[in-house]
């Protein structure tokens, strides 16, 4: 798979990904790391597979950068994130070991008895990463259920704020309600425990993949949740935004009463941000699919945003690479076999049909139907919708062999949906007008 390239959405170069790791721009390169399972498109032992960009435009894939070798990541290199530390790039993430592994799968748990540690590897170029002698536990498995579960604390964030690193944890407390928890260290190794933040059960049973996001406009807790008891769709995991304040002082993180939901399709999950080039905080984010594409891969990326917050809401705008990218006029979806943009309003009533992708406007609110390019089955989740809007509906679609996504007056809110078997066409109601770019 080394060396393959994929344009703005960056998908599994064969069997399954799923969480984006380690998203930094480092030494002139963006390198996106995500979870790998390489030998099927399935889920099982956690591997890190490693993409670069030098303009989050175009993607190669460089292979395998974490692989399990130790007692503490013996079943799986789990979800994380990097920094850099002196010159040199830090991967920070879980390792979990089974106890024991299922007789029948050695790729899976047996009845969820595993621990999990957080350990550390490091590397000059950022491209190769010595498995077998650089790793080093830097967290045990906790042993204090009041500061965090044993089994189901994972996916570390790590962030510097003035002279010292704060790593944030997502956990449970006695699987019933998500927490996070804020760890501190002078070095990287060497990691003190210092406070958690909740919420309660209405949440999810677990928070997992944690990001404290600091933007000019203000700071949000973007937290996986699982588990949330008022969804009705099979899918029950999403994506929370809560508003939020960390005092590096006292190590507390405090978090608003209110929340919202990242993304209005329900298909992405366990987003991670970083500074683009330009100082942007970018996010991306899986897709999460239901079943593999017709080439046997299966598990995708979002298109990298540029996340900003204006009066507590958080926008997820289009970054302007992906913009510029597709910057091509055309005439006609045929003239952009590999994706395109469109641009256009909805009016109260309007609807646009993408090759079987249905999106309109009704109630003051935009909705999207998959119904014609999803597969069918009990919970699936067809239909999305936004929230009411203002009188404004201003839109532009990414539209991708197996993902469209939605950006509505320019990331106040956004729906992304994976999609299979979309028509290379477009409907528009009489009186409609619109604007196509092919990418260049």
């Amino acid at each position: 798979m080394t060396g393959k390239i994929q344009r703005i959405h960056a998908k599994a170069p064969d069997n399954w990904v799923n969480d984006p790791n380690g998203l930094i721009y480092y030494k002139g390169y963006y390198h996106l790391f995500y979870q790998y399972f390489p030998y099927a498109p399935r889920w099982g032992t956690m591997h890190w597979g490693h993409a670069v960009s030098r303009d989050l435009v175009n993607w190669e894939h460089r292979g395998i950068a974490l692989f399990p070798t130790k007692r503490g990541d013996e079943n799986g290199c789990f979800s994380g994130s990097a920094v850099e530390k002196d010159g040199r790039l830090c991967l920070i993430y879980t390792g979990v070991r089974y106890e024991p592994a299922d007789p029948e799968d050695i790729h899976v748990s047996f009845n969820e008895q595993f621990e999990s540690c957080q350990m550390m590897i490091s590397s000059e170029d950022g491209f190769h990463f010595d498995n077998w002698r650089d790793k080093e536990m830097v967290l045990p498995p906790l042993t204090d259920p009041q500061i965090g579960d044993r089994t189901h604390t994972r996916d570390p964030k790590v962030w510097r704020e003035g002279d010292s690193w704060y790593m944030i944890l997502g956990s449970t407390r006695e699987m019933k309600q998500g927490r996070v928890l804020i760890f501190k260290s002078r070095d990287l190794r060497q990691w003190t425990y210092v406070s958690q933040t909740e919420k309660g059960p209405e949440y999810g049973w677990m928070w997992e993949c944690p990001d404290y996001v600091k933007t000019p406009g203000g700071s949000v807790l973007l937290v996986s949740a699982m588990g949330l008891p008022d969804v009705q769709e099979k899918e029950k995991n999403h994506v929370l935004c809560f508003p939020a304040k960390f005092e590096a002082g006292t190590g507390r993180l405090e978090i608003a009463d209110r929340c919202q939901l990242m993304d209005w399709g329900m298909d992405l999950y366990a987003p991670q941000t970083t500074l683009d080039r330009e100082g942007r905080r970018i996010l991306m984010a899986w897709v999460r699919m239901p079943k593999p594409s017709g080439d046997g891969w299966i598990g995708m990326f979002s298109s990298p945003r540029v996340v900003e917050i204006e009066g507590n809401h958080v926008y997820l705008r289009m970054h302007p690479a992906v913009r510029a990218a597709y910057s091509r006029k055309i005439n006609e979806t045929s003239q952009a076999p590999d994706g395109y943009r469109a641009v256009f309003d909805l009016k109260e009533g309007q609807q646009v049909d993408v090759g079987g992708f249905r999106i309109g406007r009704r109630n003051r609110r935009i909705y999207t139907d998959r119904s014609a390019v999803y597969p069918r089955f009990a919970g699936a989740h067809l239909i999305s919708e936004t929230p009411e809007l203002a009188e404004e509906a201003h839109l532009e679609v990414l539209a991708d062999e197996n993902l469209i996504e939605v950006f509505i007056n320019d990331g106040e809110h956004v729906i992304s949906n994976a999609v299979y078997g979309l028509g290379n066409w477009l409907r528009l109601d009489p009186g409609m007008e619109i604007e196509l770019y092919g990418l260049e």
